[in-house]
């Protein structure tokens, strides 16, 4: 019988799937640069909490759904050795959910920074 883990461990292995992922998957870094970038920006323009909010949880859609498409084409990798049209859809219906929430992310960027950006411009003119 397999000992019980405590809650500590489960988050241990959690963010080593995470950090994995960091580690190996160049997408899941540049989001990551992306996301940096824009919370200094937030913080440059000092937006207000719920703008912030706003790309905090467009930046964690994305950041999840990254994880999630790197699961998926590691399972499909470990179960099909040799190519399948359906794994190649099924990774590509994983990558096209990638691709959805970083649009997503990237609108919703710039609903919530256009008016910032609008009054500095403003201020030079």
């Amino acid at each position: 019988m397999q000992k019980q883990r405590g809650l500590p461990d489960r988050f241990g292995d959690a963010w080593d799937g995470i950090l994995e992922a960091i580690r190996t998957q160049k997408n899941m870094r540049f989001h990551l640069v992306a996301s940096i970038v824009v919370l200094a920006a937030a913080g440059f323009f000092r937006l207000s909490y719920l703008e912030t909010a706003l790309l905090f949880f467009a930046i964690a859609l994305v950041l999840i759904c990254e994880l999630i498409n790197t699961a998926v084409e590691a399972l499909v990798d470990l179960v099909i050795k040799e190519y399948h049209p359906l794994a190649r859809r099924i990774k590509h219906i994983a990558a096209g959910a990638v691709l959805l929430a970083a649009l997503t992310a990237v609108v919703l960027g710039l609903i919530v920074f256009a008016r910032p950006i609008r009054e500095v411009i403003n201020s030079f003119f």
